[in-house]
C-alpha cells in the first residue's frame, strides 16, 4: 500500500497527517484556517487520495508557519508514499476553469524539486487568508516531494477561483502522475533511479 504517516512537532505548529495514494478522496481536514481546509479537501477529492490533516499553529502571529509546514509535511508523505517510485506514470497535467478563471499544473514526480508559479491575482486577500501563502505551500511540497511543480493562472480575476483552479489542477495533474502504469516495468527515467 503507498501510504505515510507523518507528524511534525515545532515550536510554531503541532502536525499530524495521514497519507493514501490509492483511495477514494476520504478523510478530515483541521488546520484551523478555514480557506485553507477548503483548498485541501478540493486537493483530496480530486486527487482520490485519502488526506487526514490535523494541525494547530501559532494563527494568532499569522497563517504562513500552519500553511508552510502542512505543505512541507504533505510533501514528505507523499515522498515516502511514492517510495522508490517504480512503475509510476510520473507526469501529469491538468487544466481547470474554475468561472471566469482558467488555471494549469504540469507535474513532474522525478525526484527534482523544483516551483515555477506564474500568478498574478488582483485581489490579495480571501477573506483573512493572504493568497500569496499558496505559492508557499506548493513551494514547500515540492521540496518534500522531490517535484516539479509548475503552476499557471492563464487568466481569471476572483482569487477565490483561481486559488480554487489552482489547488484543483494540481490534484488532477497529481491524480495522473501517481497512477501505475502496467507497461513500466521499473522506474520511469532513463537514469533507472529517481
Amino acid at each position: 500500500m503507498r501510504k505515510a504517516s507523518i507528524v511534525r512537532n515545532t515550536k510554531e505548529t503541532q502536525i499530524e497527517l495521514e497519507l493514501n495514494l490509492d483511495g477514494s478522496g476520504e478523510g478530515t481536514v483541521e488546520t484551523g484556517i478555514g480557506f485553507f481546509d477548503h483548498m485541501l479537501e478540493l486537493l483530496k477529492k480530486h486527487a482520490l487520495i485519502d488526506l487526514s490533516v490535523k494541525a494547530s499553529g501559532d494563527t494568532h502571529v499569522d497563517y504562513h508557519h500552519t500553511v508552510e509546514d502542512v505543505g512541507l509535511v504533505l510533501g514528505k508523505a507523499l515522498d515516502q508514499a511514492l517510495g522508490d517510485r517504480k512503475g509510476i506514470v510520473r507526469y501529469g497535467f491538468a487544466s481547470i476553469p474554475m468561472d471566469e478563471a482558467l488555471c494549469e499544473t504540469s507535474l513532474d514526480l522525478g525526484g527534482r524539486p523544483f516551483l515555477v508559479m506564474q500568478c498574478a491575482m488582483k485581489h490579495m486577500m480571501v477573506r483573512d487568508f493572504e493568497v500569496k501563502l499558496v505559492e508557499e505551500f506548493f513551494r514547500a511540497v515540492s521540496v518534500e516531494a522531490r517535484a516539479n511543480i509548475h503552476l499557471r493562472q492563464v487568466y481569471g480575476d476572483e482569487a477565490h477561483h483561481v486559488c480554487e483552479g489552482l489547488f484543483k489542477s494540481f490534484a488532477r495533474a497529481l491524480r495522473a502522475a501517481v497512477k501505475t502504469d502496467p507497461a513500466e516495468k521499473g522506474v520511469p527515467s532513463s537514469k533507472g533511479v529517481i
